[in-house]
């Protein structure tokens, strides 16, 4: 048995392995699925994926760095990318780490110190006892679900229990939520539904997949541009190529660009153009199988219509439910810690993914792994190394990971950063830790 353990062999859980591999600590992995791959399976029970799911940032921004994917392909899809990451476990013999069809139900302190871990796998439950625990487990599989007035009489549904057209097919559908997800699965919908309708609270930006023939992320890379002066080139440059989305009806945003993030889905565009579907407002009530809308400016007496079927687009919530969120320094929607990683008192529980960003991808994912891999070493070989570490941490501020961008104060938003201030506050972080330690450093 190890001293760490990693809950999760989706790309977060990989990543871990990986980089407590390539620094010689040996770690226990449980995943609840019978293999890697994480949402990215449509075969997880858990997944929330659907057959039309691509990635929306493309290929090369969201690769590991260290292992390429085998495929030319700028956006892949779901399969594509459950391949990569077999091939990935594969190529690092990351398997032989995780326990599979083992799924952790219970985290708690040990009496003795650690933790205690307590999982139900193939062989029935299992206790075992830790120095650190790493939560590996995603982002993106609870599923959340507002409350609405009223009752509706028709069928209701989660995105995530959506997986193909055939679903919607005949029926009067309302997507509530205009998400990457909503509008991926709306353009699946005016292909079979008999009718499709989209509630929005807010209006949103539109990134097209390429710009200038090459994949909208990959311009500009590794030379950001100062927020002011991005923002206004930014939203002028993609109103030129896709319109603005007031014409189209959706409302204006309330917001500038990037403060939230944007849909990388302009054949919705395409599809409320020529007429295919609705944007409605926000929602009033439910009776029986009518929805009513509440008024805005483009219904000031409000309107109201009939749906078969309303597919819930609100994304999902943290979640994080074999631990006590005491532990894990909840505030709010989501936990507090630093670089969205470590608990401000370094008790041995450390988060892995929960980190949301524009351009992130699968690397800035592994640097946070790397991070954490290089904590543990430190703590085990060099703990004066590790003490300056949880001083700075404990005293010192903490960066801004937002760039100066003010993020809507949204549930969803409350672990989102800017992809090139949090990777360079996390190598910062890594590179310290690496620095042989000091001498008259002393804890306080």
């Amino acid at each position: 048995m190890s001293d760490y353990a990693i809950v999760g062999a989706g790309p977060s859980g990989l990543a871990m392995a990986r980089a407590m591999q390539k620094t010689g600590i040996a770690v226990d992995g449980y995943e609840a699925s019978h293999d890697v791959g994480g949402l990215w399976d449509i075969t997880n029970p858990r997944s929330t994926m659907y057959e039309s799911a691509h990635l929306i940032s493309s290929r090369t921004t969201t690769e590991f760095a260290e292992f390429a994917m085998r495929t030319n392909v700028d956006y892949p899809g779901h399969r594509v990318l459950k391949r990569y990451f077999d091939d990935y476990a594969d190529a690092f013999s990351l398997r032989d780490s995780f326990s599979f069809n083992t799924q952790v139900t219970r985290i708690a302190p040990a009496r003795e110190g650690g933790w205690s871990l307590t999982a139900a796998g193939p062989n029935g439950e299992i206790t075992r006892h830790y120095r650190g625990v790493i939560l590996a487990n995603g982002t993106l599989a609870e599923p959340n679900v507002p409350q609405f007035a009223g009752d509706f009489s028709g069928e209701i549904m989660h995105t995530s229990e959506y997986s193909n057209p055939s679903q919607l097919a005949g029926k009067r559908v309302l997507i509530i939520g205009a998400g990457n997800s909503g509008c991926d699965i709306a353009v699946d919908a005016v292909h079979h539904a008999a009718s499709v309708d989209m509630s929005v609270r807010r209006g949103y930006y539109f990134v097209p997949r390429y710009l200038f023939g090459k994949p909208s992320d990959t311009l500009n890379q590794g030379k950001p541009m100062p927020r002011p002066i991005k923002q206004f080139v930014d939203k002028r440059l993609l109103q030129a190529f896709t319109g603005d989305p007031v014409h189209f009806g959706f409302p204006k945003p309330d917001y500038k660009i990037y403060e939230s993030h944007p849909i990388v889905n302009t054949l919705i565009l395409n599809h409320l153009g020529q007429g295919d579907l609705r944007i409605m407002p926000d929602i009033e009530r439910f009776d029986g199988d009518t929805v009513h809308f509440k008024r805005s400016k483009s219904f000031a007496k409000g309107t109201s219509d009939d749906y078969d079927l309303i597919l819930l687009a609100t994304g999902y919530k943290l979640d994080y439910p074999m631990v006590d969120r005491e532990h894990l320094n909840w505030r709010a929607a989501a936990p507090e810690l630093f670089l969205n990683i470590f608990t401000p008192e370094f008790n041995g529980l450390y988060v892995m993914g929960m980190v949301e960003a524009s351009g992130l991808g699968w690397q800035g994912r592994y640097e946070q792994a790397e991070l954490i891999a290089a904590y543990l070493q430190a703590e085990q070989t060099d703990t004066a190394r590790a003490g300056r570490f949880r001083h700075r941490v404990a005293l010192d501020p903490w960066p801004d990971l937002t760039a100066g961008y003010r993020y809507l104060g949204l549930d969803r938003m409350s672990y989102y950063v800017n992809k090139d201030a949090y990777r360079g506050a996390v190598r910062a972080e890594t590179a310290a830790l690496h620095q042989p330690s000091q001498t008259n450093w002393t804890a306080r």
